[in-house]
């Protein structure tokens, strides 16, 4: 009876030790800084045998909104499902009207944040940022701008440079790509005049000469790529990411996912990728996480107003 006891007692315990297996939907086409998020968290939460594996989703479009349609419908419940995401959804779910929004999952954690850099093909007459802000006053559509979703990051420091040089933000000529890829080759294929997205996601192409940056959006120079600020463009901007939780868990099974995240975050490999893609840390876990996506969604919602940029 003893013995029985004791595997009675083993068997009970075992899923409690067992390591779970994620389910990661990622909104946006591979290549881009949110698929570049999920799967170096993944990684970090592999090395550290945090889970056992993780099942990847991408889903492109509409600054993420059709992954978070497809998540709200699919994931509801499910404390093993998780998604990425980030202020470029905010603005998208603002500027497209959007049915679903970040009320319907469950905030997890804040992750990083990231500057924004403006570029353009190694082979492009424009040289310098004052090259473009001179193209720009002279035909605002004549300058094209490559970058993530509509009413998005990119879009938004597009909106802010213009305006800060005195050009109508309502007149940019922003062209949205789905995912960093598609981006990235439109930049290179000289099919729009400048691109803008984050430091990571140009950065070997920056490195390998492909592209040439103008400008980045942190208060001071990084990387040597002198900031719009010391070139009297006075703009700064950061573009965090995070992680959400399924619709309609239980508040013990958000704070499972919480700690796990922060645990995966502490990893050396995690700390590797920081470094290597130049994201700043940000953590910030669950309710208070929850009240900063509330107040990102206003301030993001007075930057669109502002820049006439909603319709």
């Amino acid at each position: 009876m003893k013995r029985l006891a004791a595997l009675l007692c083993c068997l009970l315990v075992l899923p409690a030790l067992a390591q779970p297996s994620l389910k990661m939907m990622i909104p946006a086409n591979p290549g881009g800084g949110w698929d570049q998020t999920g799967r170096n968290l993944a990684a970090a939460m592999q090395s550290a045998k945090l889970v056992s594996s993780v099942q990847f989703e991408n889903k492109g479009g509409a600054a993420g909104i059709i992954g978070l349609a497809q998540f709200v419908a699919s994931a509801k419940g499910d404390p093993h499902a998780v998604m990425i995401g980030g202020m470029v959804m905010v603005g998208g779910i603002i500027l497209g009207k959007s049915a679903v929004n970040l009320s319907q999952v469950t905030p997890v954690a804040r992750l990083t944040s990231e500057w924004e850099v403006v570029v353009v093909p190694a082979a492009s007459p424009i040289k310098s940022m004052a090259d473009l802000v001179k193209m720009l006053k002279e035909n605002p559509g004549k300058v094209s701008w490559g970058g993530g979703s509509a009413g998005g990051t990119d879009h938004i420091l597009a909106g802010l440079i213009a305006k800060a040089v005195g050009v109508d933000a309502a007149k940019v000529n922003y062209v949205a790509y789905k995912g960093g890829g598609e981006a990235v080759a439109a930049i290179l294929g000289g099919h729009v005049t400048v691109g803008v997205s984050g430091v990571g996601e140009f950065a070997e192409h920056v490195k390998a000469g492909k592209m040439r940056a103008l400008a980045q959006s942190s208060p001071a120079r990084l990387d040597g790529i002198p900031s719009l600020k010391e070139q009297g463009i006075d703009v700064e901007l950061g573009n965090w990411r995070g992680i959400f939780g399924a619709p309609g868990i239980t508040p013990q099974q958000r704070d499972a996912l919480v700690k796990l995240v922060r645990e995966a975050t502490e990893t050396p490999a995690w700390k590797a990728t920081l470094a290597k893609l130049g994201w700043a840390p940000v953590f910030l876990g669950g309710d208070d996480y929850r009240k900063f996506i509330d107040e990102d969604i206003r301030r993001v919602g007075a930057i669109i107003e502002s820049l006439g940029l909603k319709k």
